[in-house]
């Protein structure tokens, strides 16, 4: 490793980035919680606001002191993009570890740029929208279908993969020891956030093959449109609300990992 890297390295494991990525673990927490509570409104026939990140970060910004908490959301949501950026390139783990960090990195750089967004413009586009334009965008490319197919595919497996990691309580490694009884409540709360995150992935994958195998970018959608498709099954809003109170769940576990993640 070279110099420079040593010192990115220890940047990355000192205690000040330690604090900031638990900050940006319990603003996580704020993330899913505010969707879980969106989508339990939309649920029961109140559906003003997409219940999806860019629906949760105007939550924020309308609430007193929003830009304030917001801001506080960028520093903690660039810690965790830092953070496992560090361990997907210092990491001593395998490579599905690393794989795993670098699609964080992805994840956590989008909710810090819509943060950065709405405090900058006090404009964020949804969710949908921004996945239907990039959907039509990849659908323009030469091969664009079998593209597209494939990721839709790849996020079905995504789905899969956290119900697996859900119920065999994978998630269990990435924890501090710690007291039976807060392990056995966040052994709860993990099961239940995961398999509610498995089945949003799982329906979203499904959406963008629809939108492959009939050459229509609007098939696809974020969030939002995937939550709204649970309320339209035969179960009605209550499915809906049962996968809701598994985002509510997993915000616990956010919480609870602020605590216990090990860093």
């Amino acid at each position: 490793m070279t110099e420079a890297g040593a010192k990115a390295r220890q940047a990355a494991d000192s205690p000040a980035m330690d604090r900031l990525a638990r900050v940006g673990l319990v603003c996580r927490g704020v993330l899913y919680g505010l969707i879980g509570v969106l989508a339990v409104q939309i649920a029961f026939g109140d559906g003003g606001r997409e219940a999806d990140k860019s629906g949760a970060i105007s939550t924020v910004a309308s609430l007193p002191f929003g830009a304030v908490i917001l801001w506080v959301m960028v520093v903690g949501f660039a810690a965790l993009t830092l953070w496992q950026a560090s361990e997907a390139i210092f990491g001593a783990h395998g490579l599905k570890d690393r794989a795993e960090s670098a699609g964080r990195v992805v994840v956590y750089a989008f909710v810090c740029t819509a943060l950065l967004t709405m405090l900058l413009t006090h404009e964020t586009a949804s969710d949908d929208q921004r996945t239907q334009d990039l959907t039509g965008k990849l659908l323009d490319l030469p091969a664009g279908q079998i593209l597209v197919g494939v990721i839709g595919l790849g996020v079905v497996a995504l789905g899969v993969y956290w119900l697996r990691y859900g119920v065999k309580k994978e998630f269990r490694r990435e924890l501090r020891p710690m007291p039976r009884r807060a392990g056995s409540v966040m052994d709860r709360l993990g099961l239940a956030g995961y398999l509610a995150r498995g089945l949003i992935a799982g329906l979203a994958g499904v959406f963008l093959v629809q939108a492959a195998v009939t050459f229509d970018p609007d098939k696809a959608g974020g969030i939002d449109a995937t939550l709204r498709a649970f309320a339209d099954t035969p179960a009605g809003p209550w499915l809906l609300a049962v996968v809701a109170l598994g985002l509510l769940l997993f915000a616990g576990y956010c919480f609870g990992e602020a605590r216990w993640r090990r860093t």
